[in-house]
């Protein structure tokens, strides 16, 4: 069961590190127009919160056989500052001050569950405390594309659903699913068990809509590879709390 345990998580890292990395595309456009467009950049530091919460539970002192938890998150936690800190260089003066403030806030909150962590709980509370900050924020970040399936319905169209990015949802879900079950630990097992539903229920909206044909194209478009990053049209509003979050495209 330890190999098991082990292997899952390795599997784990590797699809999680691919859906942080998505994004890329996204900072190329960014980078390249010296703009952020009609980009939000919320769902990066809502990611970034649940990147810092995650690694921190993974570490020993907090959870027992978790480290590939803070292993990749500890990894992510790295790549959403720099998403952040282009989007701050390149956003409008309205935006950045938003997001700035946005991810102090995510500093703040960070650190304050570090520090209650670490002054008021010892051993199994602080697993607990840790685990239930983590867990909340993993949801979140799961729940985003739910909007971009609400599209998918309503368009009969999978345009802003990307194949691949939906089948590693499901695949990064379901490994830390399977891990948090082999290691005993619900708060791994229970976010990512609804990671795991909600891409198989992406997948099967993609091939039930894939071959239809599309209707004309929102004029909030761009292409990319990432779900859900472009703010939403007016009149809709953001499934998120996540990323996370990671909104997709």
């Amino acid at each position: 069961m330890d190999i098991a345990h082990f292997l899952f998580g390795v599997f784990g890292n590797a699809t999680a590190l691919f859906l942080f990395l998505a994004p890329t595309i996204t900072f190329r456009r960014i980078v390249r127009r010296k703009s952020t467009e009609q980009f939000s950049g919320i769902p990066y530091v809502m990611t970034l919160l649940n990147c810092l919460l995650s690694a921190w539970y993974g570490l020993p002192f907090v959870s027992k056989n978790n480290i590939l938890v803070s292993t990749i998150n500890g990894t992510g936690s790295a790549i959403e500052i720099i998403y952040v800190l282009i989007f701050l260089l390149f956003a409008p003066k309205k935006e950045k001050a938003k997001i700035f403030g946005l991810f102090m806030l995510v500093l703040t909150v960070f650190a304050a569950v570090v520090l209650v962590s670490l002054l008021a709980f010892h051993g199994n509370a602080r697993k607990i405390f840790c685990g239930f900050a983590a867990t909340i924020f993993s949801i979140i970040m799961y729940a985003s594309p739910l909007s971009i399936m609400r599209m998918v319905i309503k368009t009969k169209s999978v345009e802003f659903m990307p194949f691949f990015l939906s089948l590693f949802v499901f695949l990064c879900g379901t490994s830390w699913f399977v891990f948090g079950l082999l290691g005993r630990d619900p708060f791994v097992a229970v976010p990512n068990g609804f990671g795991c539903g909600l891409g198989t229920m992406q997948l099967i909206l993609y091939f039930i809509y894939h071959k239809k044909g599309e209707p004309e194209k929102p004029s909030a478009a761009n292409g990319s590879v990432e779900m859900g990053q472009e703010k939403p049209l007016e009149g809709t509003k953001m499934a998120k709390g996540n990323g996370a979050l990671v909104e997709q495209v």
